[in-house]
């Protein structure tokens, strides 16, 4: 059983991850924050019983599970009003980013150019857009794999679906982002 630090440590640490996958998701930073919080709540709730080591794959089933249902009461939504959906945001608030705030490669912080510091966030901003632009599972396997680091297995399990599908996906969602990214003179 995981106790409350555990738990806590544990929330703190994937809270930011958490919402920038969902925000690519769902592509509204509104709903991708309510979305992660109602994750974190049930994981409280009704999992805090759980180890400490089954936390990260039941918070991602949770969050994709959360996702889901976002999506549903959003296609009842527009049936009901669609009229509505006209006035939904598609802004971006400029919220904080974990990949705006990366270390150099010698560990300090701040210690490039602001040529290299501007650079830098317009290829991030061109990841971010292309990653964004990925089909749906393409773009999920590529975010538990490479974002939140999780194994194949875990992905699967993550994803529920198989491991050859999570690799296919991974797959695909990487050489369509080496490919879009080459186009626009991109190279990592």
């Amino acid at each position: 059983m995981a106790t409350d630090q555990e738990l806590s440590n544990f929330l703190r640490g994937v809270e930011k991850r958490a919402f920038k996958r969902t925000a690519f998701t769902v592509r509204d930073d509104d709903a991708a924050l309510d979305i992660v919080q109602d994750a974190m709540m049930r994981l409280a709730e009704k999992y805090a019983d759980r180890p400490a080591e089954e936390l990260p794959l039941v918070f991602q089933r949770i969050l994709s599970n959360a996702t889901m249902d976002w999506f549903r009461r959003q296609k009842v939504r527009n049936a009901l009003m669609s009229n509505m959906s006209d006035f939904e945001s598609a802004g971006e608030d400029g919220d904080f980013d974990l990949l705006e705030s990366m270390e150099s490669a010698d560990g300090a912080l701040g210690a490039e150019s602001a040529a290299e510091t501007v650079s830098r966030g317009q290829i991030l901003l061109s990841i971010e857009q292309e990653i964004g632009e990925l089909p749906a599972r393409q773009r999920e396997a590529f975010l538990l794999r490479y974002w939140e680091e999780f194994d194949v297995a875990e992905t699967a399990q993550a994803m529920g679906c198989s491991e050859g599908s999570v690799k296919t996906h991974c797959s695909r969602a990487v050489h369509a982002l080496a490919k879009a990214l080459k186009a626009k003179g991109i190279s990592l």
